[in-house]
């Protein structure tokens, strides 16, 4: 036998002696090992129950302590909620519900306040009927909370009493705070024999509800880590549509700069009636297909729980559970998927059992219905996929149920698995009701919605044969590129670069201007069509939208292939006017609704022009030699010529303004705007694509109404010298 001998871990395994480490038993023992206990675990490791140190894990600890006053609204009890963002740093959220339980926990002796604050996997959510559905299942969130906060504050009002309770990173105590305002460097008395929840003031007649403030502690997250206000906002937002009923309010009075509370405290209120069905409409952008459908239904699983029994013992259960379904979806004319997920209302970024259950019933319908239509719709003998589906897409799932299974803390992943199949069943049953309905609007809409469904199946199958066909050098040899491109020689993507020019007036002036090596000319008639307004198919029929895409050579939309484009830089390079901001935006609309990926990689470019040139002569110690200066904008060019005076220098009346790119010569459009060497260019890029797709609508959609407000109500702000009139 091996003198190592058998593992007794494991009979019969024989370890070499050279495997095992150079340790003797003596030197690890049961001294070594360290048990965490309470909070204490929670900070010593932060990240586990709350993902991070830095913005998104103190964002998750507001989210916790919001959830849990929307379970309560969820239950019927509460119907208004208030975020508040204070000037020293802290947060605090208030709500109308409940309140706390005040009186004393027979297990543990405490105050209930204390034990939901103070002790890990303690709450109302384990079965208790005090919930049938909650967003908080571990029972872990407000203690977390606790636990990385250097102070916490908790009043709640019932039976006409307010009671108060503070903590200094999870230890109950009491802070001397004076007449001042709370301060976490206050000084802090803990409980030594009992702890003790005080009442702190009398509440109103019926009143009750729950006010949690806290400050993080700044020995846990970093120090940049801050509220995010947007994220915030969008978060209420959320929350209001998804409990109907419920006013979300969210107060900054930090005064942070780039925030709308810069000048002064702002207040945000969201209440909406029309729940997920207006919450899908809110999401959805494009021109519509097909109303928003709502589509519900329930189901029932049993699954094996641990439950406490009479003498404490943790026992295991058979426990039937109830599902609720509700989705709302609706399809349009674009191709961009959204579909929002949630649990109880806590979002689950990441899906889970839900989500997937909903997209394998709009697979199985969608392939039954098409299969019923084929002849019809012409589908032929090609499947239908996934992406074809969801192409225009906006949904929201939701399910509801007791004591949800996530995928860890931090819950962005449903994991009961029963719930697929429920989901599964209930939207293969309403949504086939929906597309065979006899109802005379219905029946439009499906009839479209299966047409659009085809033909995105068509485009991608031909996107995949192009591009198992087409290769740059076909594309070059090949007398399928418009005539009026003027392309460049070199092969090297990296290297070359795409003008978009404005007519061609400008055509001509860069044709002698441009690096014929690697700089390629594409002029375009004036205005393009704007296709934030306009279908697929008119912007492929149109002249201007079709040479684009097929001069750039990676598709569009759904089937745009970023490795595909010919060019390592596509430039906008209009005037320098009203009308030349015009076409740059409508190109933009262009790129930003069919080759977004472009955009997203840092590809596409704005030229910038020079407004005028500065001729200038004489000062001292200077020949007589005539010196050129370009400016790009007003303020920039009188600065430089109250400068040039200055310095005694000649600057020649009236300077030159130009007009249109068509002015220049080319040695003066090579210099300024197209020579790498001396150009200057704006990259465009979508640091929030978000917010841009709701400017993109605003300024380019089919809306009126908005888009006139916005211009009545930004019309003080207009530079009238910057209209050439």
């Amino acid at each position: 036998m091996d003198p190592a001998g058998p593992s007794r871990a494991f009979p019969g395994l024989s370890v070499p002696r050279a495997s095992l480490p150079d340790v003797t038993t003596q030197d690890y023992s049961a001294r070594h090992l360290q048990v965490l206990e309470g909070l204490e675990a929670v900070r010593k490791r932060p990240g586990m129950y709350v993902g991070s140190t830095d913005s998104r894990g103190l964002m998750h600890c507001l989210w916790e302590i919001i959830d849990n006053a929307v379970d309560e609204a969820l239950g019927g009890h509460g119907d208004r909620i208030e975020v508040i963002l204070h000037r020293d740093g802290s947060v605090e959220v208030r709500d109308r519900a409940r309140g706390i339980p005040v009186d004393i926990e027979p297990r543990t002796g405490l105050p209930g306040v204390e034990v939901v604050f103070t002790k890990l996997h303690a709450g109302g959510k384990f079965g208790g009927g005090s919930y049938a559905a909650s967003g908080g299942l571990h029972g872990v969130g407000a203690s977390v909370v606790n636990a990385l906060s250097s102070r916490l504050d908790v009043e709640v009002d019932r039976a006409g009493k307010t009671y108060g309770m503070s903590f200094r990173r999870g230890e109950p105590g009491t802070f001397d705070d004076g007449r001042s305002e709370p301060d976490p460097e206050a000084v802090f008395t803990p409980f030594e024999r009992s702890s003790e929840l005080a009442v702190v003031g009398k509440a109103r007649r019926g009143v009750t509800g729950t006010r949690v403030r806290y400050w993080a502690d700044p020995q846990i997250f970093l120090t940049k880590a801050e509220f995010a206000y947007d994220e915030l906002i969008a978060r209420a937002r959320q929350t209001a549509f998804l409990v109907p009923g419920l006013t979300m309010v969210v107060r900054d009075e930090r005064g942070l700069p780039g925030t709308p509370g810069a000048d002064g405290p702002t207040e945000e209120t969201f209440a909406y009636s029309g729940g997920i069905a207006e919450y899908a409409e809110y999401l959805a952008t494009d021109p519509a297909v097909t109303d928003v459908w709502r589509l519900q239904g329930s189901g029932t699983f049993t699954e094996t729980v641990p439950m406490l029994d009479e003498l404490g013992h943790m026992v295991s259960r058979e426990t039937e559970r109830e599902c609720e379904v509700d989705v709302a979806l609706r399809w349009g004319t674009g191709y961009d998927t959204t579909v929002r997920s949630f649990v109880n209302i806590i979002t689950t970024p990441h899906g889970g059992t839900h989500v997937a259950g909903f997209e394998q019933a709009l697979m199985k319908v969608f392939r039954k219905q098409l299969e019923l239509n084929a002849r019809k719709l012409k589908v032929g003998g090609d499947k239908v996929e996934k992406d074809d589906i969801l192409a225009g897409l906006t949904a929201v799932v939701t399910v509801r149920l007791p004591e949800p299974q996530f995928e860890g803390q931090t819950k962005e992943v449903l994991g009961t698995s029963a719930v697929r199949a429920i989901v599964s069943r209930t939207v293969e049953q309403a949504l086939t009701e929906r597309l065979t309905s006899k109802h005379r609007g219905d029946k439009a809409q499906a009839a479209l919605l299966l047409e659009k469904v085809v033909a995105e199946m068509k485009s991608r199958i031909s996107a995949r044969l192009h591009k198992e066909t087409q290769r740059r050098k076909n594309a070059l040899e090949s007398s399928s590129l418009p005539a009026k491109l003027a392309d460049c020689r070199s092969n090297d993507t990296g290297r070359s670069e795409l003008f978009i020019v404005e007519g061609d007036s400008a055509l001509g002036t860069a044709k002698l201007a441009r690096s014929s090596d690697h700089q390629a000319l594409l002029p375009i008639r004036g205005k393009i069509l704007n296709v934030q307004k306009a279908s697929v198919q008119d912007m492929l029929s149109n002249a201007e939208c079709a040479a684009i895409i097929q001069v750039i050579g990676a598709g569009s939309g759904r089937s745009f292939d970023p490795e595909m484009v010919r060019y390592g830089k596509v430039i906008i390079m209009t005037d320098a006017d009203v009308d030349g901001a015009h076409i740059r935006t409508l190109l933009l609309t262009l790129f930003f609704r069919y080759m977004r990926p472009l955009v997203d990689a840092g590809r596409v470019y704005a030229a910038m022009p020079p407004l005028h040139r500065i001729e200038v002569s004489g000062g001292r110690g200077r020949s007589t030699g005539r010196e050129f200066i370009y400016t790009y904008t007003e303020a920039e060019m009188r600065r430089t010529v109250a400068a040039l005076e200055k310095k005694g220098r000649v600057v020649k009346q009236p300077m030159q303004r130009y007009k249109g790119l068509g002015e220049m010569d080319a040695d003066q459009l090579a210099e300024t705007t197209m020579d790498p060497r001396h150009r200057t260019l704006r990259k465009i890029t979508l640091k929030d694509a978000e917010r841009a797709d709701q400017v993109f609508d605003l300024l380019m959609g089919s809306s009126v109404a908005p888009r006139k407000d916005f211009i009545v109500e930004s019309a003080h702000e207009l530079d009238r010298q910057r209209i050439d009139a």
